[in-house]
């Protein structure tokens, strides 16, 4: 059975509704069948589109202290040292992950622990790919803590059709590896900024998947 996440239900019955009133129409007002035809597949395949973009898999984790698992599906972009001018000043192992528009966008706690920090930031929505979107898109930076990573930083950054992050991290509070973390809407890309040092078990252009699979342990 498929699952969609909440933050898809408003979406999805809206979208439901304008497509049988699109379909309805079409049949009232137009006279041409190939023209009849034509729109209503083209509605019935945008609520496809719609269903498929907020649905919510069943993914079970193996609980693990010592490894961080992907927190969303996609691919990934960046691997390297850079400098985190947020809330570590200091570098990093930073570790992308690009979600298309086909991808699963539920996003996933990597790790458990204590959310340390967590926070909003309004911007722009430049290609999730550009360079300056880690720090120039609208984007939240969320800090999770654990006994053995330490700090481990996660930024999800909107994109050029991401129009709203929703982040369920509150400051203060306790979170279970692999549980729901939040959604951001209609494509976008996730950063990870580990502890120098950090061994990866992934490489440049492999693909992920959140909430199952391990990329890096301790």
């Amino acid at each position: 059975m498929i699952r969609f996440h909440k933050e898809g239900y408003k979406i999805i019955t809206i979208t439901f509704l304008l497509v049988i009133v699109t379909v309805l129409l079409a049949e009232q007002f137009i006279s041409i069948l190939w023209l009849i035809k034509a729109i209503q597949i083209l509605a019935l395949a945008f609520l496809i589109i719609v269903l498929q973009f907020f649905r919510n898999p069943k993914r079970v984790t193996e609980l693990n202290d010592k490894s961080i698992i992907a927190p969303v599906d996609g691919k990934v972009v960046v691997i390297e040292e850079v400098e985190e001018p947020e809330y570590f000043k200091d570098k990093r192992l930073q570790v992308s992950i690009f979600m298309s528009p086909i991808n699963v966008h539920v996003t996933r706690y990597a790790m458990s622990g204590l959310v340390k920090y967590s926070k909003y930031h309004p911007g722009k929505y430049l290609v999730a790919w550009h360079p300056k979107a880690s720090t120039d898109n609208e984007r939240t930076t969320i800090v999770v803590h654990n006994d053995s990573f330490g700090d481990v930083l996660y930024r999800q950054i909107a994109g050029a059709l991401a129009k709203r992050i929703v982040n369920y991290a509150q400051e203060g509070s306790n979170v279970v590896q692999g549980t729901d973390a939040g959604f951001i809407k209609f494509g976008s890309r996730v950063d990870l900024y580990f502890p120098l040092g950090t061994k990866l078990n992934v490489n440049l252009g492999d693909k992920v998947k959140g909430g199952t699979q391990v990329i890096a342990e301790k």
